[in-house]
This record gives structure tokens, C-alpha cells and sequence, in this order.
């Protein structure tokens, strides 16, 4: 279960800028009151969904006690630079959910046009409110719920989703892909 999890997080976050559309040419953040990233790929490169997403704040919002947080395998896809890394959380040995985060390093792409192309991608899906540059909600075939969102971190578009079981709502999911973005 842990590993099928793990694969569907990562597939999620690689293919979901896949779709074919071009990205924007120019990219923009629409958080002009937060301060300044550091200039250089380093802060996109040590994004630690672990970090960025404790077992605290999934265990607080799932209302379970004792979540363990386990680093997933590395999933790099070459065809659309995605450079994703995940952090599964466990509540004795079985899997509770799932966040990844994904880099696409040398791409230029908006972050609402990176929602948007999961919303297009995926059957059913549904704008999230609260998002400065939107996020999605969608249950796929395998049964698993994601909340999607996107930003730029440094320059560099970055896409974060958790993923858990179908009957996690958005209004569940929304604060722990808040308190990731906030982190990053």
C-alpha cells in the first residue's frame, strides 16, 4: 500500500504539467507582500516536503495521534523536468496521505496556469478558494482524493499536492497544502 501511494503521489505531481499546453512565457507570483526569495535555485532545491509538511499538521488535521512522517522515493521525470520528492505519513505502518513536491528547473510557467492544467487534465476537479494563485481538488479511478496548488519559489515553478484517501474534502486537505506553501 505505502509503495502504490508513494506512485500515485509522484505520478500526480509529474504529469500534472504535462498536458501539452505551452507554458507562459513570463512567470509572476501573485504574493507581491511577501519578501523577497533568495536569487539562486538553492531554496527550490532544498524543498523538503517533510519539512515543509510536519507529521504534526497532517496528524492535527486528520485528528490522529502518533503520524510518522517517511521520506518517499526520488521521482524525476526527464520529458517535463518535474523533479519530484514526497513524504508519506503513516499511522502504524499504513498509510494515512501523502505530499509531494515537484520542480520543473529551467521551465518558465505561471503558477494559476499550472492549476489550471490539472483542472483540465483531470475529470471532475474543482477550483479550491484560498489560494493566491489557485488550487484543485480532484478524486481519481484509484480512489485517492489530491488538493493541488502551485507557486514560484526562487523562479522556479513549484507544485505541491497531498493526497489521501477519497473521503478527505478539500476543507481538510486546503490547511496542510497552506501550511506547505507558507514554508516554502
Amino acid at each position: 500500500m505505502r509503495t502504490l501511494a508513494v506512485v500515485l503521489v509522484a505520478f500526480a505531481a509529474l504529469t500534472a504539467c504535462s498536458s501539452g499546453d505551452e507554458p507562459s512565457k513570463a512567470p509572476s507570483s501573485s504574493k507581491p507582500s511577501a519578501a523577497p526569495k533568495p536569487s539562486s535555485n538553492a531554496a527550490a532545491a532544498s524543498l523538503d516536503p517533510c519539512k515543509l509538511l510536519p507529521a504534526a499538521a497532517v496528524s492535527k488535521a486528520l485528528s490522529l495521534d502518533n503520524l510518522q512522517a517517511v521520506a518517499g522515493p526520488v521521482q524525476d521525470n526527464a520529458a517535463n523536468g518535474g523533479k519530484a520528492r514526497s513524504c508519506e505519513y503513516q499511522l502504524n505502518g499504513k498509510a494515512a496521505g501523502a505530499f509531494a513536491v515537484t520542480r520543473y528547473e529551467g521551465r518558465q510557467a505561471k503558477p494559476a496556469d499550472m492549476v489550471a492544467s490539472i483542472k483540465k487534465a483531470k475529470a471532475g476537479a474543482q477550483d479550491v478558494a484560498g489560494f493566491p494563485d489557485g488550487a484543485v481538488y480532484y478524486v481519481d479511478e484509484q480512489k485517492t482524493a489530491t488538493l493541488a496548488s502551485a507557486e514560484l519559489v526562487s523562479g522556479t515553478p513549484v507544485l505541491v499536492n497531498y493526497t489521501g484517501p477519497a473521503k478527505m474534502t478539500p476543507e481538510q486537505m486546503a490547511p496542510l497544502v497552506k501550511t506547505a506553501l507558507d514554508a516554502s
